[in-house]
């Protein structure tokens, strides 16, 4: 299997599987001379980890992370940090309900996809690789990041500004920052009438056994203007590249998105001016980036999470092993809604790509040693 490293100069690599052992990341590029602990992992994982609450999977997973390579007396040696998260809830009865299903293609999962690819050795216990289970792995990977954004100045924050088709208002980012570490909600909504309106509709949602989708949105201050690549390595085509790998992503708008369709290009044209020796722009409609390149305003960006895929309703579908059609019988261990939980993934990959294109653009001893500041055009 392919495919389970991102990054250049700063890259994870994540390995595991939904009821495997382990999940593990190993994270190339880091630094030496950087404080890092289990706790700065843990705080993350903390965010992600499901059964906290009536809106998530019950499964119960402790998502312990520990620092297993790269790190001497709590300070990064410049050698690749290692961490492991062991998966503790994966009780036989679970595998066997799995094993009762395994040739059944479960609609809106990935069984039938990677059975044709890898036939029957794939791993089809709680969607083996393609569970979002593997996303521990890029949160424990996206906090050594968040350690060298944090170093840099450039702060980030990812929340449910829409869930079941109910909007939070518009807030500005410190609102927004201010709002979830004063009141912390299992649906990260920093709207309080909005989110008591999401968990009602929630609620009935989860009771007729059905599960929401939504949308969250991503903002980045703090990056400087001028990064990111012209062509191919865009700033915004990585860290769309990074967010649309996330289990249940199905689309990144950046800016105002697809509303620019359906603007002039007098309505939608970011206007500069100056404000204290430095070019600022009055509006922010393409969030942040120009050709590609970061334009120093704050970066936008929103995200389209799906429905989760299991639910408590029977559904018709077909047994590959047979090909014939079949019943999928409910399933109750799931999350009614899953946007919660990813927006500290959404962060984790935002994260990974702002630090690994600040590399490209600086090296890597700059970014580590922190010799200069960025050069100003």
């Amino acid at each position: 299997m392919l495919g389970n490293s991102f990054g250049r100069l700063f890259r994870i690599t994540a390995c595991g599987e939904s009821y495997g052992d382990a999940l593990m990341v190993i994270v190339d590029g880091v630094p030496a001379g950087l404080e890092l602990a289990d706790d700065d992992i843990q705080k993350e994982l903390d965010r992600r980890r499901p059964g906290q609450s009536e809106f998530d999977s019950p499964r119960k997973e402790t998502d312990q992370g520990k620092i297993v390579a790269g790190v001497m007396d709590g300070i990064t040696t410049g050698a690749p940090v290692g961490i492991v998260i062991y998966n503790v809830d994966r009780h036989q009865v679970h595998v066997d309900q799995y094993r009762q299903a395994k040739d059944l293609v479960r609609p809106g999962h990935a069984e039938y996809t990677y059975s044709v690819k890898y036939g029957r050795f794939r791993d089809w216990r709680g969607a083996g690789r393609a569970s979002g289970r593997e996303t521990a792995g890029r949160v424990a990977g996206g906090a050594v990041a968040k350690k060298i954004l944090a170093r840099e100045g450039i702060e980030l924050v990812a929340y449910v500004k829409e869930l079941a088709g109910i909007a939070a208002k518009p807030m500005p980012f410190e609102e927004i920052k201010k709002s979830l570490a004063e009141r912390p909600n299992p649906l990260n909504c920093p709207d309080p009438a909005a989110e008591a309106r999401m968990e009602k509709k929630l609620l009935a949602i989860k009771e007729a056994g059905d599960t929401a989708g939504g949308v969250i949105e991503l903002i980045l201050r703090g990056v400087p203007a001028g990064l990111g690549e012209p062509v191919f390595d865009k700033l915004s085509s990585r860290l769309a590249e990074g967010i649309m790998s996330i289990p249940s992503v199905k689309g990144v708008e950046i800016g105002d998105g697809f509303a620019l369709a359906r603007m002039t290009g007098s309505g939608a044209n970011d206007v500069p001016y100056i404000d204290g020796g430095k070019v600022r722009f009055r509006t922010n409609h393409s969030g942040g980036i120009d050709g590609g390149i970061s334009n120093g305003e704050d970066i936008v960006l929103r995200v389209a999470v799906k429905p989760t895929s299991t639910i408590s309703i029977e559904q018709k579908t077909v047994n590959m092993a047979r090909m014939e059609e079949a019943t999928l019988a409910a399933i109750t261990r799931r999350d009614p809604t899953i946007c919660g939980r990813i927006s500290p993934v959404i962060e984790a990959m935002a994260a990974i790509s702002i630090v690994d294109m600040l590399m490209m653009a600086r090296g890597l001893d700059d970014v580590a040693r922190m010799e200069k500041p960025w050069g100003k055009p």
